[in-house]
């Protein structure tokens, strides 16, 4: 009879990180929101042809605007473009939910998420405003309401926060799979979750420059949490599929 291995009980993990070309200040504020929380991280450029299979989750940073085409419309706005980072997020969510890892979109990743499951955006929200406007990005002033019964209200412990603003597109029609989990006070979608077994969630504003706040924090370690569990559960199938051969 062959001896079982064992699954560590606290493994390592490693996160991606999606992201442009050149990293910003959020890239290096997400990389720490992470590792403040025991995570190992790998920053994907565009075209990258990073193997998802060996990370343990993902997350889809901010950056330039989602080309229109990926949900059948021209532009109507002039914006920043990046053909080939939408190419490799689609890429990456496509992986990560085949071996459904834990993924996480921030702003234009929350938008990404929602045009990968086949929604679209409204490419400028700006003029639409009425009660909100742009908010300085380490000042949580713009109000939002959550979902109570919700993967962020119940991490954020509360149905209303302040969070930052700084993007002009939005979540217009909701993609397959998704639900709303938090609006602003003009009812712009703020937070989206899915509805399957796989961790997934998008949040509009930026967490990773309200560090200093416990409920913005909590975001990334409640990540950081999934992925871990994910990938002892990952480890424990690999496991005892060798044990299996071996009996």
């Amino acid at each position: 009879m062959s001896e079982r291995l064992e699954a560590p009980e606290s493994p390592g993990i490693t996160i991606g990180i999606s992201g442009p070309s050149r990293r910003s200040a959020a890239h290096r504020l997400i990389n720490l929101g992470l590792r403040l929380h025991g995570a190992h991280t790998h920053y994907i450029r565009p075209g990258s042809h990073t193997d998802v299979s060996l990370l343990d989750g993902l997350v889809l940073s901010g950056g330039t605007h989602v080309h229109p085409n990926r949900y059948g419309q021209q532009p109507q706005v002039t914006a920043r473009y990046d053909l080939k980072r939408d190419e490799t997020d689609f890429r990456l969510l496509e992986q990560a939910e085949a071996i459904d890892i834990p993924v996480l979109g921030i702003c234009r990743g929350a938008q990404f998420i929602n045009v990968f499951h086949g929604g679209s955006l409204c490419q400028n929200v700006t003029p639409l405003r009425m009660k909100t406007r742009h908010r300085p990005l380490l000042l949580p002033l713009q109000t939002v309401q959550l979902v109570a019964d919700s993967r962020i209200g119940r991490l954020m412990h509360s149905t209303l926060i302040g969070a930052n603003r700084i993007h002009s597109q939005a979540i217009k029609q909701l993609g397959r799979n998704l639900r709303v989990t938090a609006l602003d006070n003009d009812l712009f979608v703020q937070a989206i979750e899915n509805t399957g077994q796989q961790w997934l969630m998008g949040v509009q504003w930026h967490p990773e420059y309200l560090l200093y706040h416990t409920g913005h924090r909590r975001i990334f370690s409640h990540f950081v949490h999934a992925a871990r569990a994910r990938k002892l559960e990952r480890l424990e199938s690999r496991h005892t599929a060798i044990g299996q051969q071996g009996d």
